[in-house]
């Protein structure tokens, strides 16, 4: 029998609440495989800080270099809430930032997927959906703007100024192609290049060392575009697209415009790869609003476990089984309060409910 050690960081906001869920399908996919989790919590974000004074506390790293993958809920709260905390030991400085960094996850994978039987959470057209929406956003996690210098103070005039440096390398660049490669080469063997060479030699030098990368994939089309020719394709044709890979600042924000084709970024999870460890999380936030409340979709933490089992486990098999398990209860008619609107047709549930019939059709599943 296989044994993994997962640290689970359940955040603030409503990660607590959505985690619990996660929580409740590895139980199951226990059952179902010959394997077992060794769970292991640890606090991270701003309940970190409050109970510690860091937000990504000692003992919490130990846990995290001690597992075989992390599951990380979302972290954060308001904009007035966050001012009780200093500038450095906000949740994503103090403690999202640092993890990446600690663990060197290079390759963030944002699934963008609304089979066509859930179109009607996305506030696109239905001719625009067409089939469905099958896409992956391959972002670089580890350069850019957000993990260069930076530095405010006061210029000779007296007026206040900050600067922050873009700096990517070629072998940054390089991981990330090969990455992307890689999926484009398992999947419709199509990739878009998302840039903006027109302005930044950032990616001029991005472009190049693509082109260099691309000659070990001659069977992967490349379809270079403009990062903000890109925002929009995403809206009027999101089926173009395949897999499209892109610089951190850039993957952020379009991963992002992602949910909300989807109709929620709720309906995205994500897998942030590194050369030894991983860890999941939810592309969204704490959702400070509706902590407490039992009205968060679980989908993005448990989709998170999904692509874990998957890159972590090598239980690609049981990850399909969860996908279709949850696909499965949205297409039953239920679905969340933060995800449809009464009247929308769907029978409203709670999170803890929706979790409950989550792990009810994954047991109806055959073993794999």
């Amino acid at each position: 029998m296989k044994n993994y050690k997962i640290a689970i960081l359940a955040g603030d906001g409503i990660g607590p609440e959505i985690t619990a869920e996660a929580v409740k399908v590895l139980k199951v996919i226990e059952e179902r495989n010959d394997v077992t989790f060794e769970l292991l919590p640890a606090a991270f974000g701003a309940c970190a800080y409050f109970e510690s004074g860091s937000a990504f506390p000692h003992q919490t790293k130990a846990i995290c270099d001690e597992a075989d993958a992390i599951l990380k809920g979302p972290i954060g709260l308001s904009h007035e809430d966050s001012k009780r905390i200093p500038i450095d030991e906000q949740p994503e400085r103090g403690a999202l930032l640092p993890l990446r960094r600690r663990y060197n996850t290079y390759a963030n994978f944002r699934p963008v997927s609304l089979p066509k039987s859930l179109a009607h959470f996305s506030p696109l057209k239905a001719e625009v959906i067409g089939e469905g929406i099958d896409l992956v956003i391959v972002r670089e996690l580890v350069g850019g703007l957000y993990f260069g210098e930076k530095e405010m103070g006061v210029n000779d005039a007296g007026l206040r100024y900050v600067r922050e440096t873009l700096e990517y390398d070629e072998s940054q660049i390089r991981q990330i192609m090969q990455q992307a490669f890689k999926l484009a080469s398992k999947r419709r063997k199509l990739l878009h290049n998302i840039h903006k060479s027109n302005v930044l030699k950032s990616s001029v030098l991005w472009n190049e060392v693509m082109e260099e990368v691309a000659k070990d994939y001659p069977d992967v089309q490349v379809v270079n575009m403009l990062v903000d020719a890109a925002a929009t394709a995403l809206c009027l044709k999101p089926t173009q697209f395949d897999v499209m890979v892109m610089e951190n600042m850039f993957g952020d924000i379009l991963s992002d415009q992602g949910g909300g084709i989807l109709g929620s970024l709720g309906l995205m999870p994500s897998a942030c790869i590194g050369p030894d460890k991983a860890y999941y999380e939810p592309s969204h936030g704490s959702a400070p609003d509706i902590a407490g409340k039992n009205i968060a979709n679980p989908y993005s933490m448990i989709g998170s476990v999904a692509m874990m089992l998957e890159n972590s486990f090598d239980m690609e098999a049981e990850a399909k089984n969860v996908w279709a398990a949850m696909q499965g209860v949205f297409a039953d008619g239920y679905s969340t309060a933060d995800l449809s609107k009464p009247g929308s047709g769907v029978t409203m549930i709670s999170t803890v409910e929706f979790g409950d019939k989550v792990v009810e059709k994954l047991r109806q599943m055959p073993k794999v």
